[in-house]
């Protein structure tokens, strides 16, 4: 994926400028990034790309697993639990090849494109041959991702992720050995290999969680994404079995352990948080450790609700990811964490859609070590998302309104234009580079027994 070599200008017949909405706004792009903003644009200018609608910067996807994709729908059949599911999760991921996991891969960023995610999170830790075998490039599965990404027009920051037990002082299961380099050590070395700085692709870290690494290498991988200046992810206290087998084993909660290894910090983010206790929350949030909120799966898998206001409030900056793609849908994503805690505490009005729209853009770039994008201002990535008004969701509300429309109304359906690096990969709702979306999640979800 390259910037345009043309200069290009958009109109935005509305625009979402982080505090308001603006009619008639036209934004300059050069060399992939908005060179020049200017309101009062009643009609588009010569030769400007008109956008009608509600723009608003491209949506950040901070925590998705790709393969999990081909288990929409599968998962639902019954009832069972978060570990009953896990076993449907490692059959799809046995079955996983390099070339296998790019045409899912770019099928399934090619959709997150479609509802206006601009650049996606990868929480990636399938990284050999079953039996953990390792290929002949040792990042193989990784580099799949960052072609699919290409190839689908969005950006991604892989996060490559050590996990390296099943347990607390349990080695890997079967299923898991294709996930593990056997070290911390062992995992920098191959993490090493990839190459930073590509247009599209940045490189950050992850920890799978506290159940997959061992206490003391943990410090390892906080100190490679230190070092790197890197984001750092981590799944945290997603389930309270986790919490309880972290205290069994430590005498302290996995929030605790964390902040004992240095792993907390403003380049942290931590994915879920579900569980916590209240010096859990002061430890994120006295930190400045980011949360990645995913509703989507965590009612899907009956994980819980977790305290994001509390989180914000003690200064945790939120963001928002489609995790397991339950549902492939940010604007679900950012109405749902609202949604979701007016319903444990029966009162409303708990985020404004503006902060709503900011967890999903700003916020989940930053999140993502890209904190040159999720605005519309001058200097920022040329990255845009326009959302219809018109629709059947969203027909009726004053375009001033047009936030509150997005986050409350609006769905990944109404999605009408992407533009990535100011090229447009979603044109009138359909994709420039991968003409037939839905056929290219089928095959590539049959090819892999989803």
């Amino acid at each position: 994926m390259t910037a345009p070599t043309a200069p290009v200008t958009y109109w935005l017949e509305h625009a979402w400028l982080g505090t308001h909405v603006e009619p008639g706004v036209a934004v300059e792009v050069a060399d992939g990034r908005i060179s020049a903003v200017r309101t009062g644009a009643a009609t588009p200018p010569p030769g400007a790309v008109a956008l009608r609608g509600l723009t608003i910067p491209g949506l950040a996807n901070a925590h998705s697993h790709a393969f999990h994709r081909a288990l929409r729908g599968t998962v639902q059949v019954g009832s069972g639990t978060f570990w009953t599911w896990r076993e449907v999760m490692y059959s799809v991921a046995d079955r996983l090849t390099p070339d296998s996991y790019y045409a899912l891969a770019r099928a399934v960023y090619a959709e997150m494109a479609l509802a206006g995610i601009t650049c996606v999170g990868e929480f990636h830790y399938l990284h050999h041959a079953p039996g953990g075998t390792r290929y002949q490039d040792p990042n193989a599965m990784g580099e799949a991702l960052i072609a699919a990404a290409a190839d689908a027009g969005i950006r991604i920051t892989l996060l490559d992720t050590a996990y390296l037990s099943a347990g607390f002082g349990t080695p890997p299961n079967h299923h898991q050995l294709r996930f593990s380099d056997g070290t911390a050590d062992a995992w920098a070395q191959r993490a090493d290999a990839l190459k930073d700085g590509r247009g599209h692709a940045r490189i950050g870290a992850a920890i799978h969680s506290v159940r997959a690494v061992p206490a003391d290498q943990l410090g390892t991988v906080a100190d490679w994404a230190r070092q790197r200046q890197a984001p750092l992810h981590l799944h945290l206290s997603e389930q309270t079995a986790e919490n309880d087998a972290c205290q069994d084993a430590h005498g302290r909660t996995p929030t605790r352990l964390l902040s004992d290894h240095g792993v907390l910090g403003p380049r942290t983010t931590a994915v879920h948080a579900t569980h916590l206790t209240p010096e859990d929350i002061g430890l994120l949030g006295g930190t400045r450790t980011g949360v990645c909120m995913c509703p989507t799966t965590e009612r899907d898998l009956a994980d819980g609700i977790g305290p994001a206001v509390q989180l914000q409030k003690a200064g945790s900056p939120l963001s928002l990811g489609s995790d397991s793609h339950a549902v492939i849908d940010l604007l679900e994503e950012a109405r749902a964490m609202e949604l979701d805690e007016r319903l444990r505490t029966r009162t409303r009005g708990h985020w404004t859609a503006t902060a709503l729209l900011r967890a999903a853009t700003a916020d989940g770039h930053a999140a993502l070590g890209w904190d040159d994008a999720g605005a519309i201002e001058t200097g920022a990535l040329a990255d845009l998302t326009t959302i219809a008004l018109d629709s059947v969701r969203t027909a009726g509300p004053p375009p001033r309104l047009g936030a509150e429309t997005a986050v409350f109304a609006a769905s990944a359906a109404d999605v009408r234009h992407t533009i990535v690096g100011g090229r447009q990969i979603v044109r009138d709702g359909a994709h420039t580079l991968v003409p037939d979306v839905p056929t290219a999640l089928a095959e590539s979800i049959a090819a892999v027994g989803g």
